[in-house]
C-alpha cells in the first residue's frame, strides 16, 4: 500500500493515550493512528450499493409477522414434552 504524507492536528489528552496505547502493543504511534484513520473513513464511506441480506430471505414474506407466533407454539409444545 503507498503511503502520503499529512499532517494533523490532535489534542494532548488525545496523544498521550495514543503514547500509552502504541507502548502497551509494541507498535508506533503512527501505526495506531493510521488504524483509527482506516476505521474512521470505512465508518463514513458511502456504498455504491446498499448491502443485500438475500442469504436471510426465507421467501416467505409475512414471516416477520408471524415470528412470535412461531416462536410461543414452539416454546408451548417444548413446555409439554418435560
Amino acid at each position: 500500500m503507498t503511503m502520503k504524507r499529512t499532517m494533523v492536528y490532535a489534542d494532548a489528552d488525545d496523544m498521550a493515550v495514543i503514547k500509552q496505547a502504541a507502548a502497551r502493543q509494541g507498535i508506533s504511534e503512527a501505526e495506531i493512528i493510521r488504524e483509527a484513520l482506516h476505521l474512521a473513513a470505512l465508518r463514513y464511506r458511502r456504498r455504491e450499493r446498499p448491502l443485500g441480506l438475500r442469504r436471510f430471505n426465507r421467501g416467505d414474506p409475512t414471516l416477520a409477522d408471524r415470528a412470535d407466533a412461531i416462536v410461543r407454539e414452539s416454546m408451548g409444545s417444548a413446555r409439554t414434552e418435560d
